[in-house]
């Protein structure tokens, strides 16, 4: 159940479940029947319940959901925003078949209650909430009292998780079959609360014959590419990693992201730089190797034996036109290549940016400042190559390389794998993986103590891991991120970047354990 639909996808799942013979009332009903369940999980059998419907069949799951609460013995109370014989159809049905008082959806009706249950608007609402509903939803959010949301929160795009306008705060949200992109995506995830997907009658083979391309991150995405030791294996077969040192006062973030590709599970790392950077990694590696190697052209050099077979370059590298050369360098090279930080920060300023497909499309136009020929332009290196590139922005970063894309974080990510050829991780609480044919994972493990310097150094480590293993470069990345935010949830509050490596092996175990990859 891993699968993120639109609310357009949705419905098309509900038209393609009637067609094969479900009534819409029984998918309407399952609905009113779940949204119950998580209602009366709540509050105690004595409260007061407060149901806000509204005109549409988010409405009518209201009026369902009312009834199956009266039913067990709830006192509730039901109103209706607008005309009782304006509504349509299945919620007109379920309208119907509610024999008590219906009440306008007034702010008066919230005194005295203990639960608001909001099914005014469902996440296919397309234009913000105005006039008496944008007084009602003020309200209900400075009432106190909790709410448990049907679908999405009134006022949320469940496609974006942006706010259209005002938008309920819920404790709780229940949602059919599987959830939105907009329960994930931030702020929609926070206006959610705790989200339930609950199983109202459309069965899996509806839902992947939609061909659907966006997912919640989770080791169901990944397992069957995860790449385990195999008992006939070694060290050589699991790769090579290479991570590129910046300079002596700026190595750090190199070690961190060396160390996560180790613990990652590649068989070799080495950790490379010039002479004043790796003589201060020496004092620090034992089991990541190092060695003297920088410049472009030592790079070409280096890499040029097949066996080191995934490179990180970008963590404390600098920000300048040596660094853009030796991205260039490696581009060139058959090696898997995650660029992160400092390597994607020297492309900005250097790119005319012209319209393309919608977005905005980088190419490198200016000359170096020695007078040299400008390289070729990133976007094109990274489309041009057979082996795999992975980057991972922050939103800064991503602004600065990609420039004001329009759109939900989703689709921006989107648009930028397409534009650049790469897989892109676009990182935050809500970091989104997207790849070039269109999958996008949007992952939501990551605990608030994960914002921490050094963290995202670890992340890319720990993809550069995994693509040295062969993983295949999407997978690699949502692995990556899942497992980087499952370590930072086991370590807690007081987490720094350098507890994150320590307890990958906890996590990997976890999974391996319980045979979830």
């Amino acid at each position: 159940m891993h699968e993120l639909l639109t609310p357009t996808e949705m419905a098309e799942a509900d038209k393609r479940a009637i067609a094969t013979g479900v009534a819409g009332l029984t998918l309407m009903d399952n609905a009113g029947k779940a949204v119950a369940d998580a209602a009366a999980a709540m509050v105690a059998g004595t409260s007061r319940i407060c149901v806000l419907a509204g005109p549409g069949n988010n409405g009518g799951d209201g009026f369902a959901a009312a009834l199956h609460l009266r039913n067990r013995g709830f006192d509730v109370r039901l109103h209706l925003l607008g005309d009782r014989q304006a509504l349509r159809g299945d919620a007109a049905e379920m309208a119907r078949r509610w024999q008590f008082a219906v009440r306008p959806a007034t702010p008066d009706a919230l005194q005295s209650m203990h639960l608001v249950v909001d099914a005014l608007f469902g996440a296919g609402l397309s234009r913000p909430i105005e006039g008496d509903a944008a007084e009602l939803v003020a309200a209900v959010n400075a009432s106190g009292i909790p709410v448990l949301a049907v679908d999405v929160p009134s006022g949320l795009d469940g496609a974006s998780g942006a706010p259209l306008g005002p938008v309920i705060r819920a404790r709780r949200t229940v949602t059919f079959a599987r959830k939105k992109p907009g329960h994930l995506l931030m702020p929609g995830r926070i206006l959610c609360g705790e989200v339930t997907v609950a199983d109202i009658g459309i069965t899996p083979d509806i839902i992947t014959d939609l061909g659907i391309k966006t997912f919640e991150n989770s080791p169901l995405l990944w397992s069957h590419a995860f790449p385990w030791p195999r008992t006939d294996g070694h060290k050589y077969n699991r790769g090579h990693a290479v991570v590129v040192s910046g300079p002596p006062f700026a190595s750090g973030a190199a070690r961190l992201g060396a160390v996560s590709a180790l613990r990652a599970g590649a068989g070799l790392v080495t950790l490379i730089g010039a002479t004043a950077a790796t003589a201060i990694n020496a004092a620090h590696m034992t089991s990541v190797m190092v060695r003297d190697v920088s410049g472009s052209k030592g790079l070409a050099e280096f890499l040029s034996d097949a066996r080191r077979n995934a490179v990180l370059i970008g963590p404390g590298a600098s920000v300048g036109s040596e660094t853009v050369r030796d991205v260039l360098a490696i581009l060139k090279t058959k090696a898997a290549v995650v660029l992160d930080a400092d390597a994607l920060t020297s492309f900005a300023g250097r790119e005319q940016l012209i319209v393309g497909e919608g977005h905005r499309m980088g190419f490198l136009v200016r000359e170096e400042d020695d007078g040299e020929a400008a390289p070729e332009p990133l976007f094109l290196a990274i489309r041009t190559r057979g082996a795999p590139v992975v980057l991972t922005p922050h939103d800064g970063e991503f602004k600065k390389l990609f420039g004001d894309m329009t759109g939900s974080k989703l689709e921006r990510a989107r648009h930028a794998a397409k534009l650049s050829g790469a897989i892109v991780v676009s990182k935050g609480a809500d970091t989104v993986v997207a790849a070039p044919d269109g999958r996008a994972a949007v992952n939501c493990n990551a605990p608030p103590w994960l914002a921490t310097a050094g963290s995202g150094d670890v992340l890319a480590g720990t993809i550069t891991g995994l693509l040295a293993q062969n993983m295949s470069a999407f997978e690699a990345a949502c692995a990556g991120v899942w497992l980087h935010g499952a370590a930072a949830a086991i370590f807690g509050p007081g987490l720094i970047s350098e507890d994150l490596p320590k307890r990958l092996p906890e996590v990997l175990r976890v999974l391996h354990d319980a045979r979830v990859v």
